[in-house]
């Protein structure tokens, strides 16, 4: 278990999205170990979501927590299923090499992110579970972290996308030879410019290399129809997320309803925010 999760560190430090790493166009990660890691994080953040249900009520509604330890790894094991062939699609249509178990293991890297930034957040959540009652104001904050931490984590894969994406990668060059790209000076004529050139290759080469998860490459920008592609699929991403929170709910638990494992499918995600910013404000 260690062991994963200090390869989901990795991934946060952006050495597992290195391009000398990605050179095999797929990301060096254990899916099964950071799918145990991604269990653990969203229960934990379950529990912070579900500590509403046990300091916001008169009488405490532990099953509440307990449902949300199930339900909240659920609802992105099932948004990863649902969205997982529409990525794969997606990302062949683009030219891509990337084969159906790198972009399973891409996509769960991208989660580990989502549910790293969702779990970090957690105490948060739970700090305002103790400190409040108001039901609409919970449920406006728990949107706003996952939309926060959903944004991190497609960030988290379009950049790795991108940078998989790209086949050469600057060199850094021998630093006792001179530049690959700078002519060879003759024997009457003098290059004071050349170890200037040479140290800019080395700086850009080493900018590359130390680039972070989310940092874009200057220099390699993803095509206008690349872009309008996976930003397609980002729609789908966030429908599809939205809807599969609102088919699993409650995951709060309102004060004035009876605890239910799943309520009928009437209204939807958006109107139900809209209805919780009313309350709050209205």
């Amino acid at each position: 278990m260690i062991r994963w999760v200090k390869e989901l560190d990795r991934v946060l430090r952006g050495e597992a999205t290195r391009p000398e790493v990605l050179g095999q166009d797929t990301i060096q990660v254990p899916a099964f170990g950071l799918s145990v890691v991604i269990v653990c994080l969203a229960a934990i953040y379950g529990a912070c979501m579900g500590g509403y249900a046990i300091f916001g009520h008169e009488e405490p509604r532990w099953i509440q927590l307990e449902a949300n330890l199930v339900k909240v790894p659920a609802l992105f094991f099932l948004t990863l299923v649902v969205t997982f062939p529409s990525l794969y699609v997606f990302n062949a249509l683009v030219g891509s090499r990337l084969t159906v178990m790198a972009v399973m293991r891409l996509l769960v890297a991208s989660l580990g992110v989502n549910l790293a930034v969702l779990a970090s957040l957690g105490p948060i959540v739970a700090f305002f579970s103790v400190n409040t009652t108001n039901y609409s104001f919970m449920v406006l904050l728990n949107v706003l972290v996952f939309a926060i931490s959903g944004s991190l984590g497609l960030m988290f894969l379009l950049q790795t996308l991108h940078r998989m994406s790209i086949t050469e990668w600057p060199a850094t060059p021998d630093i006792g030879n001179p530049a690959p790209n700078v002519p060879k000076p003759s024997d009457d004529e003098s290059s004071p410019d050349e170890p200037a050139v040479v140290a800019q290759l080395i700086e850009e080469a080493q900018l590359v290399k130390e680039a972070g998860p989310l940092d874009r490459v200057d220099d390699h920008v993803l095509g206008r129809h690349v872009k309008t592609v996976f930003g397609c699929w980002i729609i789908v991403f966030g429908l599809v997320g939205t809807q599969m929170s609102w088919i699993l709910r409650p995951f709060i638990g309102s004060p004035d309803k009876a605890f239910q494992w799943f309520r009928p499918r009437g209204s939807n995600f958006f109107e139900a925010v809209w209805q919780s910013l009313q309350n709050l404000f209205g």
